[in-house]
């Protein structure tokens, strides 16, 4: 199985025969899904490339509550504000359980933090564009949630117990996400001409950065054949991009909206959607912190991070006062 596996992802990746005794067994458990779990002996490959990974993942979930909390004053009924409200929360959570597991790891949620701040760390490049209309609302919990589930219910079953258990739950809320924004889209596609142009004008806007959530190209790949290899990844980039275009372009049909892609056409011998080529220049400069609201972003991250020294070093007393206390009695 794992000779197979290395043949389709590409090079960079050992064989059997060239692991040390300790590695082979390690992959040996790995290709046998045998869950992966903190206290065991792992690469330190591994547990770099899941820190990474899950850190990368954790930042997403709390920088994605910016450019939607953006609305919840101005939703645009007292059931949407509710909705929004119960989403952005989630969104925290999913946040602090993905914290949670890279701690396992052996990294504090401190320093994941300063990564984040120093522009070690990334989080995706979608929450770097701007959240102009209450379509917005709609596109990203049907496009970005809906792109966001693609990924994750594959790693539902990734080698790392922690990951894999975490993300039950995160998948089952990011459905309720999903669906949540679909809606937007619905009464928005059946409203007036101007409701269904703000929708129209949003699913432009969203398309095509929503398709690079998947990150780039197969053959620009970095992470991709190891990660897979050790099963922390499921499905190559190109894979998911593919599923989620099959997916979501029925949908848009069903919206009554339009595609922005010229070169969107179903293709019957693949049995596929063919569609066209993205910006991956525009992909690569966001993520070199050159997109529309990067620098906004980090921003209101440095300030709830100043902004909340007071509570964290309060908590960090409450802790040894409590400690010193046990240790006494």
């Amino acid at each position: 199985m794992y000779a197979q596996e290395v043949k389709s992802t590409g090079k960079g990746v050992k064989s059997l025969d060239e692991m040390d005794p300790q590695e082979r067994a390690f992959q040996e458990r790995i290709d046998a899904d045998i869950k992966i779990e903190p206290k065991e002996w792992m690469p330190d490959g591994y547990r770099k490339t899941l820190i990474r990974q899950i850190s990368q993942h954790a930042h997403s979930e709390i920088v994605g509550q910016l450019p939607e909390g953006n609305w919840i004053t101005r939703a645009p009924t007292l059931d949407r504000k509710a909705i929004l409200l119960a989403k952005v929360q989630d969104e925290a959570g999913h946040g602090l359980y993905l914290y949670c597991a890279a701690e396992t790891l052996g990294v504090s949620r401190d320093q994941m933090t300063e990564d984040l701040l120093s522009g070690k760390a990334k989080y995706s490049s979608i929450f770097n564009y701007p959240t102009l209309t209450w379509a917005d609302i709609g596109a990203i919990g049907w496009l970005v949630d809906g792109a966001a589930i693609m990924n994750q219910v594959p790693i539902q079953r990734c080698s790392f117990g922690p990951y894999s258990r975490a993300m039950i739950r995160v998948c089952k809320e990011e459905s309720f996400h999903q669906r949540q924004g679909y809606d937007i889209m619905i009464k928005l596609a059946n409203g007036t001409n101007a409701q269904k142009e703000m929708a129209q004008d949003a699913l432009n806007r969203w398309w095509h950065p929503s398709l690079m959530m998947f990150g780039p190209p197969d053959d620009q790949s970095v992470h991709s054949a190891q990660s897979m290899a050790w099963k922390i990844k499921m499905n190559t980039n190109d894979e998911l991009r593919q599923k989620f275009v099959d997916e979501t372009v029925p949908q848009a049909e069903y919206l009554g909206l339009t595609v922005p892609d010229p070169d969107l056409k179903w293709n019957e011998e693949r049995g596929h959607y063919d569609f066209g080529e993205l910006d991956w220049n525009e992909f690569y400069e966001v993520i070199k912190g050159n997109g529309p609201c990067n620098r906004e972003r980090l921003e209101a991250r440095q300030r709830a991070w100043t902004d909340g020294a007071w509570f964290r070093e309060g908590l960090v007393a409450h802790a040894e006062k409590r400690a010193s206390r046990v240790a006494a009695e």
